[in-house]
């Protein structure tokens, strides 16, 4: 008999991508629900984000224990946060209606350009989403400036994220409301997939 001979790793089969699809949709469900007091919706962002992080470098979860801790030590420091995003978003949202509906002067050309500042916006924000997870769920000035340093220097990875949440927000619009839990799981792996490949920092301890 011939000696075994390693070819390389097992290939992925349905069960994989189910499994994983089915922990994406339960980490959505669970980011959202964490969400709901706004206030918390950027720690539940940030552990969601470390979730993935783990999973993509370590492969596998963190357990369910690791997540709480890591949701409450960024409650305090994220609520600023989500503070911010919700205001920035308010804004944006009533600058889009005011064009679309002829209230402000400008029209389409004008809308058009809010659109672009809106989804690089979302792209940044997007950056910083994906170093918060690298460090573990914490860092939220720090990933901002290594955000910041990325868009400068990988402007192709700052469009993808954007254009991730173009998409994200598209699919928010169309989908129905009970599959938007699922959507938010499926969102943070795509804009971790999309910088993967860049190193905006090392990554801090997780």
């Amino acid at each position: 008999m011939r000696p075994h001979r390693d070819d390389g790793p097992a290939r992925r089969d349905w069960r994989d991508v189910l499994t994983d699809a089915t922990d994406l949709a339960v980490l959505g469900i669970a980011l959202t629900l964490a969400a709901l007091p706004v206030l918390t919706a950027a720690a539940a962002v940030a552990a969601a984000s470390a979730a993935v992080h783990d999973r993509y470098t370590v492969g596998s979860w963190p357990s369910a224990r690791e997540n709480l801790t890591r949701y409450g030590r960024a409650l305090l420091p994220g609520a600023a946060v989500s503070v911010l995003a919700v205001a920035a978003l308010g804004l944006l949202a009533v600058n889009v209606a005011a064009l679309a509906g002829d209230r402000v002067p400008g029209g389409a050309p004008l809308l058009l350009v809010t659109v672009v500042v809106a989804a690089a916006l979302a792209g940044y924000a997007a950056l910083v989403v994906v170093e918060v997870g690298r460090r573990g769920g914490r860092g939220w000035r720090e990933a901002a400036h290594a955000a910041t340093g990325a868009c400068r220097t990988h402007p192709g990875t700052w469009a993808a994220a954007g254009g991730v949440g173009a998409v994200a927000a598209l699919l928010a619009v169309l989908v129905t409301p009970v599959a938007l839990p699922i959507l938010a799981g499926y969102v943070v792996a795509a804009l971790h997939a999309v910088a993967r490949r860049v190193a905006l920092t090392p990554v801090g301890e997780s």
